[in-house]
């Protein structure tokens, strides 16, 4: 993908709000009791709606998130239906799983099923994470990453940043996640919300949050760079710097809990900035 192409990825949040883990920053957590939709399945028909929505917008990925802690069986069912529903009636759409914490039988059986990528975010440092996170540990986020490439799935995994954590910790992820040697790297600016514990995001200005995309291009030249969940929130209209800093990907159409801009708006920033909408995907064969 040449320079000036910018891939986009659209999202289904295709089970959503009984997530029994503790996650500060999540407004899916049960714990914290935020206003949201709350649902176990979307169906099937739905979301291949969704997935033809998000084609025709322009979207060549397209990722099956369910909240909770891990991939079991059950998961892997449902999502594997998703996949193959998916791939059978749209075409040209590179297809991510983020379905939590996972072992390579549960992760194989995706690939199987049609998934291209798998998608679990380190989230900030391996220091900081345990006071945003006591239910999981840092090390099994990592240890998933590893599992989804030792059964050939492309790694989606980034991070969240503006959640107190200081400049070394942002250093130290990106250190980890250099380990990891992802495909594509999603960096999302905090989204407050007045149920979570953490009340506002805690980068200083729009200067700082750029600053994190140039440093992340500047470790990995190769990797896609998405800026996604509160790239409209927090960078306003300023948005079209996050191109000219290293990124390379953005997310068309709605997040998990939250609302995205209209897609005719994503166009008209993209060509403002100078920029075009890649039409082909880098990482199909």
């Amino acid at each position: 993908m040449t320079n000036n192409k910018i891939l986009f990825c659209a999202i289904s949040n295709v089970s959503s709000g009984y997530c029994s883990e503790d996650c500060t920053y999540c407004a899916q957590s049960l714990k914290y009791g935020a206003d949201i939709d709350r649902y176990t399945q979307k169906s099937v028909e739905k979301v291949v709606n969704e997935a033809k929505k998000a084609r025709a917008n322009g979207a060549l990925g397209f990722c099956l998130v369910t909240a909770g802690e891990r991939l079991d069986s059950k998961k892997v069912e449902y999502v594997s239906s998703l996949a193959k529903a998916v791939k059978k009636e749209v075409e040209d759409l590179f297809i991510i799983a983020c379905n939590g914490i996972a072992d390579e039988y549960s992760l194989r059986e995706l690939k199987s099923a049609g998934v291209d990528s798998y998608n679990h975010n380190l989230e900030t440092s391996k220091e900081f994470f345990s006071k945003v996170c006591t239910t999981h540990s840092w090390d099994a986020r990592f240890s998933t990453c590893e599992n989804a490439k030792k059964t050939g799935l492309m790694l989606c995994s980034g991070g969240i940043f503006g959640l107190g954590e200081s400049k070394n910790d942002r250093e130290s992820f990106l250190r980890s996640l250099s380990e990891l040697s992802p495909m594509s790297i999603p960096l999302n600016f905090y989204i407050s919300n007045p149920a979570l514990p953490i009340k506002q995001n805690s980068l200083t200005s729009i200067e700082e949050g750029l600053s994190i995309i140039k440093r992340t291009r500047e470790l990995f030249s190769s990797s896609l760079i998405m800026v996604a969940g509160g790239r409209e929130n927090f960078f306003g209209a300023r948005q079209n710097e996050i191109f000219t800093a290293g990124c390379n990907s953005i997310i068309v159409g709605d997040y998990l809990t939250s609302k995205g801009q209209e897609a005719n708006s994503d166009y008209k920033l993209i060509a403002l900035a100078g920029f075009e909408i890649a039409t082909e995907c880098p990482f199909h064969d």
